[in-house]
């Protein structure tokens, strides 16, 4: 019977909290008298409190974020319903900014603001020989790796089978774009590095596979980077994965040297562009070499086997309708494999918030806060602009449609106005941005890029037939009779299981 239970409700099964296995790890002498268990935001709150309930905890700390705040709001009020002595502590991003005012925090005992590692088992130790501290917040000083355990031994091997094992190097971002929470997670600060890469090499004894590095800035300082690389290099075994968030106008040769060795489809760099605007970029203390990202992309796409994530945020202040659209023109020429359009949320503590009154900015009162409208962009641009987002998601994205819109643009003024127009269209015929088969999505795409651009129905059907292949459907499309030939339709058998993963399709 535990008497300390550590929880969270991740956003998928498949997630493995790390912030719940840091806490764990430096729970020192206490490690004995806690466990952890986690869930998903799927599992209903009823029976999510049935499972913390069965062990009798005296203490139940939970991790709070923006994707599950609602759900775990719904959580600790059963709890304490049912167990009103029961201890509850919060901690997590969510709860770190903001506290007066937000129901969970209103329901808990305790909340640790900020960094929690350390925080949460010295509470946990007060409180169980009986001191409770007089303040309901409080916060946590900020950690340095040589005081901490690093959590890695925390990972099960059901964990490294099925699920994404998360790991950092570093934790901190030197830069202040003033709509991301690591613009106040200062200063930089790095695992030693032998440490670090003693643990990754136990993970990969394991038998792990993928890495997906959390580090804001992996490509911050070019020795640690050139040894991480250096070191899964060495290592690299078939099927290993690598992602890693860099910053797109800082790529020495030391690190472009190591990056072009690995094999194809080995490394995924998740690139914030976020912005072309240099005016926008300004407003939100945002410092980006735009001609210098270009020139990395250029060497990402022609001379490694990189898998290129490009970011791209809709509604930030001072950016309207076509300056977004010039800049999604601009970054479709750097040929990244996947451009991810967000819009703009208002995470808790970030100072985007000084722009409101001058930039008419409104948001969501509700996670994830998303922007409604601005200045620049009326709430119906912003709802365009979601729906727009959608549909590059299921179309430009996915790996479903890689010829399809490889035709688009060929003699496409602007990617963006051909894309908006397919989106308006989409929306028109069917109300719907979700729950529509691939086979009605790709007729309806054949449709309006024969139909309303006028492009040959002979082009567009070849390069639609070449999609459905290569994700290994076997059924003709009815549309699609009189445009393609009657060459035998391959079985799934004949292809690669392609359509297991975005990263597989991209890669076919």
């Amino acid at each position: 019977m535990a008497e300390i239970v550590l929880t969270t409700l991740n956003a998928k099964y498949a997630h493995a909290s790390f912030g719940l296995r840091y806490l764990l790890a430096n729970m020192g002498e206490l490690r004995g008298r806690a466990r952890l268990v986690e869930f998903d935001i799927n599992q209903r709150p009823l029976d999510i409190a049935e499972a913390l309930l069965a062990d009798g905890p005296g203490i139940v700390g939970l991790g709070v974020y923006i994707w599950n705040v609602a759900e775990t709001t719904e959580v600790v009020g059963v709890l304490k319903r049912l167990r009103p002595e029961l201890i509850v502590v919060l901690g997590g991003p969510e709860v770190s900014y903001e506290t007066q005012g937000q129901e969970i925090c209103g329901l808990a005992d305790y909340v640790i603001t900020g960094e929690a590692d350390l925080a949460f088992g010295e509470l946990c130790g007060q409180l169980l020989t009986g001191r409770r501290p007089l303040m309901k917040v409080i916060p946590a000083r900020l950690p340095e790796f040589a005081e901490m355990k690093l959590p890695y031994e925390l990972y099960t091997e059901r964990d490294i089978a099925q699920r994404v094992v998360y790991v950092e190097a570093s934790r901190g971002c030197p830069f202040k774009c003033e709509f991301c929470l690591s613009s106040l997670d200062v200063p930089v600060r790095a695992v030693p590095l032998e440490l670090f890469l003693g643990e990754m090499g136990k993970l990969i004894d394991r038998g792990l596979k993928q890495f997906k590095f959390v580090d804001r800035t992996f490509n911050l300082n070019a020795k640690t980077g050139e040894a991480i690389l250096r070191f899964f290099h060495e290592r690299y075994v078939e099927g290993m994965f690598l992602h890693f968030e860099m910053i797109p106008d800082r790529l020495p040769e030391v690190l472009r040297g190591w990056i072009a060795k690995f094999p194809a489809g080995a490394l995924q760099f998740e690139v914030g562009i976020q912005t072309f605007n240099e005016e926008v970029s300004g407003l939100i203390s945002r410092r980006q070499d735009n001609a210098k990202v270009e020139e990395n992309f250029g060497f990402l796409r022609e001379q490694t086997g990189v898998h290129v994530h490009a970011d791209l945020i809709v509604g930030l202040p001072g950016e309207d309708l076509e300056s977004f659209g010039r800049g999604f023109d601009r970054l479709v020429g750097m040929k990244p494999q996947e451009i991810q359009v967000g819009i703009l949320k208002r995470l808790r503590g970030t100072p985007i918030v000084r722009h409101d009154g001058e930039w008419g900015m409104v948001y969501g009162g509700h996670p994830p806060y998303e922007v409604l409208q601005t200045k620049a962009m009326d709430f119906a641009t912003i709802q365009r602009m979601r729906r727009f987002a959608r549909y590059w998601d299921l179309i430009g994205n996915s790996g479903n449609f890689k010829d399809t819109v490889a035709g688009m643009w060929k003699g496409a003024v602007s990617p963006f106005s051909l894309f908006l127009g397919l989106s308006d269209w989409i929306y028109s015929e069917t109300g719907q941005t979700h729950a529509i088969a691939l086979g009605r999505l790709a007729e309806l795409v054949f449709r309006y890029l024969t139909e309303v651009c006028g492009m040959d129905a002979k082009e567009v059907a070849e390069g639609i037939w070449k999609d459905y292949q290569r994700v290994g459907r076997s059924d003709r499309p009815e549309f699609l009779r009189g445009y393609i030939g009657e060459e035998r339709v391959p079985s799934k058998g004949d292809l690669v299981k392609a359509g297991k993963s975005r990263q597989a399709r991209h890669l076919a």
